[in-house]
């Protein structure tokens, strides 16, 4: 008989409690009754034999024991070592004795069928080698424990190679026999039925029923595995390339034609992708795996991957094969479908941050406008990750106290004389230090926290009004306004919000001046208009801001309790007449014509004008030429701390401009 091994089996095959039984006195046991007559002599000592089993066996002396008392003709008891010796030889587990050295004393029949070979043949020949005990170190070190008498007993699993040519599993187990008989007890089970199934319920489980395709569980484990060092440090490129696909409007599919085309359409693309990556795999050392994520997501795994190039051949390939229709079952759909691509070394990336790159550039992706495919951009993602940073700290940082004011002059165009200032919140961030309105508002609106921090930002910029009105009661009072988001209209009861600061304060309401987006003011109704007609009916200036960048819809400006309308920073820029560094800039005679006539607009029906981002002296004489009230920008000032401001009232007190 030979049974040659084709390798051990993985780790998890052992039986670990059994490899870690704490030995047991075999001498304290009741003996197993198996023949005494196999009686082994002392041999070297044990261990001394290494994986080949090459050291010489024990001489071997077989007794039979009759008791004499007893006639010949009378049955022999069941107790007696010929029961057990019969019992042993016609057993049906594979068993056979094995000597301290490693070598088989005796064998029986069932062992010798399963191994291909004669029971009788198989006597001193070595048992590790039979049943492949010494292919991995682990396992030939429990085995030689059990040899000596250091351990209680030996499980594993091995795949074996029949003489006729099949392969089979068996289950091994080595335990000791009484002290006195030096030797262990090995026993062999078929367990190839068994490891079937298990083969084939773990392809059930790591595989989607619908696309026949490996399934996300299977598709992380050959991830994971390809991310150890020892996949890559041994040979290959040492990268990783990932294409991570969404079908485009694959809801509405399942929506108006059912979940059973949607299941179809599943399967005929997985079909593409998988003829994708058996092209692709041709001319390279493997073959892209193919797998299903869930949904209509799939993912595209490239294991020693050569660069970006083969990522985007792969992604290219994949949109190819995706534009023809698909034929199913009398129905004719097309699809497309967007790609997230990603390839990097293997070293030093994770499963989780390679997925997490991969779905952020898979949204990049359906955001450029779906149908494409877009390739990871470290600086991209740096900006997003800022974001969400920022995003997810919003909330704690106004109760942190991390956000300040500053404020920016609003300057008459006639006299020079400051009549306002614009609250501009700045975020003191621990991370990133100051940071402005434009990196945060947009945020804040997105998640809602700005009702918190727009309160604060009012309450704030209502408090530090009233202290100047107090500080300098010789000068004229100065309003201040605040920018209201939509959102703070709609998510909180701005009016009460209002009545409550200005009457802790005990700011007149003449001196707070709010200011609202064009886009969110015009076409406002319910809500909003009752909002802002009662904070006007209270005294309460209110602005449009950015005027004539949005929807301007001039007959609204008739039917809202608008006071102020602030032009946008555009239309200033393009009638300048020189640069703030001096040299000259041809105006714009039609961004003239446009200032002009809402000016003379904005004045006819009772409002007053502010003109933004005025930057050069030129710019200031024209418009106050065509007639506009106010103007903000740095040829006044920048945004300034608070005390600054106060000195700006003092100075101008005293002069007597205020």
């Amino acid at each position: 008989m030979s049974g040659t091994s084709e390798g051990p089996a993985p780790a998890a095959d052992f039986a670990r409690s059994a490899v870690t039984e704490r030995h047991i006195d075999p001498s304290s046991r009741t003996p197993v009754g198996l023949p005494p007559g196999p009686s082994v002599s002392s041999g070297p000592s044990p261990g001394t034999s290494g994986p080949t089993g090459t050291s010489p066996g024990p001489s071997v002396s077989t007794e039979t024991s009759h008791d004499a008392s007893i006639p010949s003709e009378t049955p022999p008891d069941a107790a007696s070592p010929r029961a057990f010796q019969a019992a042993f030889a016609t057993a049906p587990l594979a068993m056979a004795v094995v000597d301290r050295e490693g070598l088989i004393v005796t064998a029986n029949e069932s062992l010798g069928t399963l191994l291909g070979s004669d029971s009788d043949t198989l006597a001193g020949q070595i048992a590790s080698d039979l049943v492949d005990l010494a292919s991995d170190a682990r396992t030939w070190h429990a085995y030689r424990e059990v040899l000596r008498g250091r351990q209680a007993r030996l499980r594993c699993t091995r795949r074996l190679k029949h003489p006729d040519g099949h392969s089979l599993w068996v289950q091994v187990t080595v335990s000791p026999l009484p002290a006195q008989e030096r030797a262990v007890l090995l026993s062999v089970s078929d367990v190839s039925a068994r490891r079937e199934l298990q083969a084939r319920l773990r392809h059930l489980q790591m595989h989607d029923a619908v696309t026949r395709l490996p399934n996300r569980t299977l598709f992380f484990e050959r991830l994971t595995a390809a991310l150890e060092a020892e996949a890559y440090e041994e040979g290959g490129t040492g990268r990783i390339g990932l294409c991570y696909l969404d079908l485009d409007g694959f809801k509405a599919v399942n929506d108006t034609l059912g979940h059973r085309v949607g299941d179809r359409l599943l399967a005929a693309v997985a079909e593409r992708l998988t003829r994708c990556a058996d092209e692709a795999g041709q001319a390279r050392a493997t073959t892209p795996l193919v797998a299903r994520l869930g949904g209509d997501e799939f993912a595209l795994l490239v294991e020693d991957s050569t660069g970006t190039e083969q990522l985007a051949d792969l992604a290219e390939s994949v949109l190819k094969s995706l534009q023809a229709p698909f034929d199913l079952s009398g129905q004719r759909l097309s699809v497309s479908a967007s790609i997230g691509v990603v390839e990097r070394r293997a070293a030093g990336t994770s499963a989780t941050g390679l997925m997490q790159a991969a779905d952020t550039t898979l949204y990049w992706a359906k955001a450029d406008g779906k149908g494409r495919w877009t390739l990871f951009d470290p600086e991209r993602n740096a900006h997003r990750m800022t974001r969400q940073a920022l995003s997810s700290t919003l909330r704690a940082a106004v109760e942190r106290g991390e956000f300040t004011l500053e404020y920016q002059p609003l300057v008459g165009m006639e006299d020079g004389s400051v009549r306002g200032v614009e609250a501009l919140v700045r975020w003191n961030h621990p991370q990133f230090g100051m940071l402005t309105p434009n990196r945060f508002i947009g945020l804040a609106e997105e998640d809602g926290s700005i009702v918190q921090l727009g309160r604060w930002v009012l309450a704030t910029a209502c408090r530090q009004a009233r202290r100047w009105q107090l500080d300098h009661p010789d000068a004229v009072p100065i309003f201040v306004s605040v920018n209201v988001a939509v959102r703070q209209v709609w998510d909180s009861d701005l009016v009460a919000d209002v009545a409550e600061i200005l009457s802790e304060t005990g700011l007149p309401p003449h001196l707070l001046q709010l200011e609202l987006t064009e886009s969110a003011v015009m076409g406002s109704a319910g809500r909003p208009l009752q909002a802002l007609q009662a904070l006007s009916d209270m005294g309460v200036r209110i602005a449009i801001d950015d005027f004539g960048t949005g929807y301007s819809n001039l007959a609204y400006l008739s039917r809202l309790p608008v006071s102020v309308l602030k032009l946008d920073g555009s239309f200033v820029r393009g009638f300048q007449y020189e640069t703030r560094d001096g040299t000259d800039a041809h105006p714009n005679p039609a961004d003239e014509v446009i200032v002009e006539a809402l000016i003379q607009l904005a004045h006819r029906l009772g409002l007053t004008v502010t003109a933004e981002c005025v930057e050069t002296a030129s710019q200031a004489s024209r418009l106050r030429g065509i007639g506009c009230d106010t103007g903000q920008g740095w040829l006044y000032s920048r945004p300034v701390a608070p005390d600054r401001i106060s000195a700006l009232l003092e100075s101008a007190a005293t002069c007597g401009q205020v």
